[in-house]
């Protein structure tokens, strides 16, 4: 039998559904669209909202992109208005889809800090910010988390098979918005194990190749 979530609070909920009129408002707020209006990209994302720009419930891209992911910044707010920033790692997979627009994975024993669980206590809207640098893309995501202690069984189903360190809790992200951004001025990188890789085929296939001209060569004397 499948176990109930807490339900997620909502912060300041009401002024938001009587604000919002599309998915993307959870980013494009009145201050924000003032600032494109005096900057005059107002009417280009004015249209993009109109189709859609922002989805909530997670796509096949976005799931397989996540699924790729062994690395993610996780974003809270203090209820004074901090924001912090929280680095969160692991295997490809580390983030399992739950649901149409949830998002859960096992957060281990750190520093003990509790900054990003503190600030969830008060405030659960959070981010999440992903970036692939080898393909050169990222994707935001706008939500609210709830963090489960104390369910083993929960850690056990969300805990990588290779995964190392110390699970303590679990950590439930609830989609409000997602965005797949364009790849300008994004870095490209690659894993150390993507290269490693890379070099061990280019030696293995320099090696067939250095056979056959060797054999070729022992044909024509």
């Amino acid at each position: 039998m499948e176990k109930r979530y807490p339900a997620l609070s909502s912060f300041n909920l009401k002024r938001s559904c009587l604000m919002s009129s599309f998915i993307s408002d959870v980013a494009f707020t009145p201050a924000v669209k003032e600032v494109q209006v005096r900057k005059g990209s107002r009417d280009t994302y004015a249209r993009a909202e109109n189709k859609g720009m922002m989805q909530r419930e997670i796509s096949e891209d976005l799931a397989d992109f996540i699924s790729r992911q062994i690395s993610v910044f996780l974003a809270s707010v203090s209820s004074d208005g901090a924001p912090y920033i929280q680095h969160r790692g692991g295997p490809p997979g580390f983030i399992k889809v739950l649901g149409p627009t949830t998002l859960g994975f096992v957060d281990y024993k750190g520093n003990r800090q509790y900054i990003s669980q503190g600030n969830f206590s008060e405030n659960p809207k959070a981010h999440l910010f992903l970036i692939d640098y080898m393909n050169r893309r990222r994707v935001k995501i706008w939500g609210e988390v709830s963090v489960i202690e104390d369910d083993p069984d929960l850690i056990s189903k969300l805990m990588p098979a290779d995964g190392q360190g110390h699970p303590e809790q679990v950590m439930i992200f609830e989609i409000s918005a997602w965005d797949i951004n364009c790849p300008q001025h994004i870095p490209q990188r690659f894993e150390a194990e993507d290269v490693k890789r890379a070099l061990e085929e280019r030696e293995i296939r320099i090696a067939e190749l250095e056979a056959e001209i060797e054999a070729l060569q022992g044909a024509i004397d």
